[in-house]
């Protein structure tokens, strides 16, 4: 049989029913169920990988017919393509409202963006972070000189505990997560940038998590450097960026040493190309520059604080339902942080996370992340370092999939599962 909806085990919450923002690709796919037929699919890890808008899929479809080598052709669709890709540098520098001579280098994503920007830091320079980090904003400062904070009871101590370092001792930056992938909660980028600044030190923000739930101005939150995915802003093309001052980026040695990166070689010396082509060495992947800047041209012109608004109400939701459910504990990293974007982690008493996210996909059709998230220090930290569940949400999200999960929960907890699911290890990282 083909199952159209799964039955609720609890009550609807009480609310108005919470629609979609943004049409997205996938919206009507079906899984299969373990029992037989199957059901609308519930994607609740946009965390890990948020699913194209339809606009980013149908730009990129356009755009196909014309793509060539962008800065090294004559012919006409290669002049098209150099115009896209330097056109969306323009874009991605809009959406996080750059100053006028910051530059946007294009790259992987976000890990391979600090990875780059680890490279930049002044020979000597100290970079700060805290142990609540992502591992692409933990593992790249690691290979020079870097000292790691840790978090507080509260977010007011937190900060407290930084002012206290980066006074105690000179630091070249400061560099910290806009959103916790874990929790959600976002930390007070002005008051970081406040306290960098004032001790020497510059800052610069993973806003892997925060890039696709808020805006970001770079000018009005005095930050440095920004760096981000395209597959977790709706744009799963493979393009990262990394917005911020030029100095240090035009000193540095090239990320990658190759064609696109110099203005002049001989056998024995080259001459280097200012950023940002010093650093994106190798012909770029255009197509994924061209979604990423469709991406944040989406979302920026949605009307202001309508995301906040749309995910606070699915997250509500979220929280209030896990708990009424006997045995659900929600993870949270400070009692005093106000803000958070649209990720919930929790955990189910006398379950492993593997086996609930493989009963949630199995027998509900239901998608969410489990493991330690690639944040390995901060969920020891939480206690649960054998890991955890993340249901995370976005543009494409309704009040029907929060009600999914929520059901489904309700289920495990009072009728167990169907079959057996196997206790593994975490997974690899996103």
């Amino acid at each position: 049989m083909t199952v159209t909806d799964l039955p609720r085990v609890h009550a609807p919450l009480p609310a108005a029913p919470i629609q979609p923002l943004l049409p997205v690709v996938g919206a009507d796919l079906r899984a299969p169920l373990a029992a037989g037929g199957d059901a609308r699919y519930v994607n609740l890890d946009y965390a890990a990988s948020a699913p194209a808008l339809r606009a980013v899929a149908d730009h990129v479809a356009e755009i196909l017919p014309t793509y060539a080598s962008v800065h090294r052709g004559a012919g006409y669709a290669s002049q098209l393509s150099t115009q896209r890709y330097e056109d969306a540098r323009a874009s991605v520098a809009r959406f996080v409202g750059a100053r006028p001579d910051d530059v946007v280098v294009f790259t992987r994503n976000t890990t391979d963006a600090l990875n780059l920007l680890a490279g930049c830091v002044p020979d000597g320079g100290e970079v700060v972070v805290l142990d609540l980090e992502h591992h692409a904003n933990l593992l790249p400062w690691q290979r020079g000189p870097h000292r790691v904070v840790e978090a507080a009871p509260t977010l007011a101590q937190t900060l407290s505990r930084l002012q206290v370092e980066l006074a105690r001792r000179p630091a070249a930056l400061l560099a910290v997560t806009g959103a916790s992938n874990v929790t959600g909660e976002q930390l007070p980028l002005g008051a970081l940038a406040g306290l960098a600044h004032r001790n020497g030190a510059r800052i610069a923000v993973d806003a892997a998590q925060l890039a696709p739930h808020r805006r970001i101005d770079i000018v009005a939150g005095e930050l440095d450097y920004v760096a981000f995915s395209g597959h977790k802003l709706y744009a799963p093309f493979g393009a990262g960026v990394l917005v911020g001052r030029r100095d240090w980026l035009d000193a540095a040695p090239p990320y990658l040493a190759g064609g696109g990166a110099v203005r002049e070689v001989t056998t024995t010396a080259t001459q280097w190309a200012p950023a940002p082509a010093r650093h994106e060495g190798g012909s770029p992947n255009v197509i994924g520059a061209a979604a990423l800047a469709a991406a944040c041209e989406a979302v920026a012109a949605l009307p202001e604080g309508c995301v906040e608004v749309h995910e606070s109400a699915l997250r509500r939701r979220l929280l209030a339902g896990l708990d009424r459910i006997e045995g659900v504990r929600t993870l949270r990293l400070w009692p005093d942080s106000a803000s958070a974007v649209g990720v919930v982690a929790f955990t189910v008493d006398g379950y492993a996370a593997r086996q609930v996210a493989e009963y949630l996909s199995e027998e509900h059709a239901i998608g969410v992340r489990d493991g330690r998230f690639c944040a390995h220090p901060l969920l020891a930290r939480l206690g649960v370092d054998d890991g955890a569940l993340r249901a995370s949400f976005g543009l494409g999200s309704t009040s029907a999939d929060v009600d999914r999960l929520l059901g489904a929960i309700e289920r495990l907890v009072t009728e167990g599962t169907t079959r057996a699911y196997a206790v593994g290890a975490d997974r690899p990282c996103d």
